[in-house]
């Protein structure tokens, strides 16, 4: 109900008395007061005058479902969603709900976390209300073999979207870091639960900097608020992503990885240069020539030999 009378009070910027919104809707004042109330208390400034009626004057920059789910428009993608104000992490619920069922696109969102959780169990700093963390249960009929494409997926959808909300170029640091100007502002962390020959869910984990300030940033991160010197609607953004993780997604299925992949190398930032990529207790250095079917990143060492990397953190020697 308080989805409906948020829509009915944008429709325009002006007053409507309580008679009418209640007939629209039909509910009683008292009932319509009740909501009216707990909007307010969520945030929302709405403004009763005596013979005028209520006014919505703004809204807050939370992540609330029913305002996720207005005008998003998807087919599967955050039909059911979990908010939470605060959670230890949305990766480990995410992968409770997967074990318990949870339908493919189920959402688990949350406004901060406390022991948010990057790649090889690095921490993910999650302040209250100034990012998007979020992770995403898909149900994919591709073989386990496959499934990384999905964390390109990701990033490709992280990129497009940034890129329609906020008009920035973003680019992608093999594997999953989504950098500005060099400087971090998004990761991804994906985790399966499969069998032999199948895929029974992915858990996509994101964090994005929207609205940090840079005094909360840790050193190589960056936020979109200090690209663009003005906060950015999480809202929209969020939105933005789930639509294009969806698009994305269905390409994938009906056509393969193929054109996920090619979107992915013209957002790299590492493929045509030269790296030392680090991994079980190693490394190599050579040029990335570019990446396979299933996400690996194809070295060019010295001796002209193609290495295969199917994981490790990646440094650009220039």
């Amino acid at each position: 109900m308080k989805e409906k009378i948020l829509d009915y009070l944008s429709k325009e910027h002006d007053y409507f008395s309580g008679d009418q919104i209640s007939k629209h809707l039909g509910i009683s004042r008292q009932g319509l007061w009740k909501h009216i109330q707990e909007l307010k208390d969520s945030g929302y400034e709405i403004v009763a005058v005596p013979h005028l009626g209520y006014r919505l004057l703004s809204c807050p920059d939370r992540l609330f479902p029913f305002e996720i789910s207005r005008a998003l428009h998807t087919k599967f993608i955050a039909k059911k969603i979990h908010y939470f104000d605060y959670l230890a992490s949305t990766m480990n619920l995410a992968m409770q709900l997967g074990m318990q069922g949870e339908p493919n696109g189920a959402l688990v969102l949350a406004e901060s976390q406390t022991k948010g959780r990057g790649r090889l169990g690095r921490n993910w700093f999650s302040p209250k209300y100034k990012g998007i963390y979020l992770s995403l249960i898909l149900r994919p009929r591709i073989p386990p073999a496959v499934s990384p494409v999905l964390t390109l997926l990701s990033a490709v959808s992280i990129c497009e979207a940034v890129k329609k909300v906020a008009g920035l170029d973003v680019q992608i640091k093999w594997p999953n870091d989504i950098l500005i100007h060099n400087k971090k502002i998004a990761g991804i962390l994906t985790e399966m639960n499969a069998e032999v020959d199948k895929v029974n869910f992915v858990v996509i984990g994101i964090g994005l900097n929207v609205n940090n300030d840079k005094k909360s940033l840790i050193a190589q991160a960056t936020s979109l608020k200090e690209q663009l010197g003005q906060p950015t609607s999480r809202i929209a953004l969020l939105q933005e992503l789930l639509r294009r993780i969806e698009s994305n997604y269905l390409v994938l299925e009906d056509k393969g990885a193929g054109p996920i992949i090619e979107k992915w190398r013209n957002f790299s930032s590492t493929l045509g240069r030269r790296v030392k990529v680090y991994y079980q207790d190693k490394h190599i250095e050579g040029y990335a020539a570019d990446i396979d079917k299933d996400g690996s990143l194809l070295i060019r060492k010295d001796s002209g030999f193609i290495q295969k990397v199917s994981s490790g953190d990646v440094i650009h020697c220039r």
